[in-house]
């Protein structure tokens, strides 16, 4: 999801969230807390006590293996939370969209896992850019469904690298905002706006 940071004459900034997004942090916290009942559905068969509002059959269960089996779903879910909480702090995919009409190039800032390699740069000379596109795809709703979806994205188009999406599916743009978006980037770039 790409948010107008800051615009200038000069400079036009969007920043990007790519992994800090509602959703992502909701199936962090769902996956945390599901998996911390699992471990405790463990210890508590292991133990042969109710450590929380369970049935009495529940300690009936010996440990293994149902105890051993909920304990194995529940680290496993835990090192899965641990994931998600990490590329969430870490923000990796987001970073920034960069026009700049003074050093005359456009600079796609991306964040990665921690390393050497974290910070990606693709810089881009203004001259090589030829137009902005939004180019409409057709998709159809399902087999049950016989409805269909037009999704737009916005694409740069330059001489070396091609198309550039510029957003993308996900962000789920009504048409007058892609629309606007690209609009606003052609007439800034000064280059012509193609459907």
């Amino acid at each position: 999801m790409s948010i107008l940071l800051f615009r200038s004459k000069q400079v036009l900034i969007y920043s990007i969230r790519e992994s800090r997004k509602i959703s992502n942090i909701f199936w962090a916290f769902l996956i945390f807390l599901g998996s911390l009942g699992l471990l405790l559905v463990a210890i508590s068969s292991y133990l042969g006590m109710d450590l929380f509002i369970l049935s009495e059959e529940m300690s009936n269960f010996p440990f293994l293996p149902q105890g051993a089996t909920m304990a194995f779903y529940g680290i496993g879910g835990l090192l899965i939370s641990f994931d998600l909480w990490w590329i969430i702090l870490w923000d990796v995919g987001g970073g920034y969209d960069i026009f700049d009409k003074k050093e005359k190039k456009v600079r796609f800032i991306r964040w990665g896992f921690p390393g050497k390699n974290r910070c990606i740069i693709l810089e881009i000379p203004m001259k090589e850019i030829q137009s902005i596109r939004i180019i409409t795809g057709v998709q159809e709703g399902g087999i049950f469904t016989r409805t269909l979806t037009y999704e737009s994205i916005v694409y740069m188009e330059t001489i070396e690298q091609g198309f550039i999406p510029l957003t993308r599916i996900e962000n789920n743009l009504d048409p007058p905002e892609i629309a606007n978006k690209a609009g606003e980037l052609a007439f800034f770039m000064g280059v012509p706006l193609m459907y």
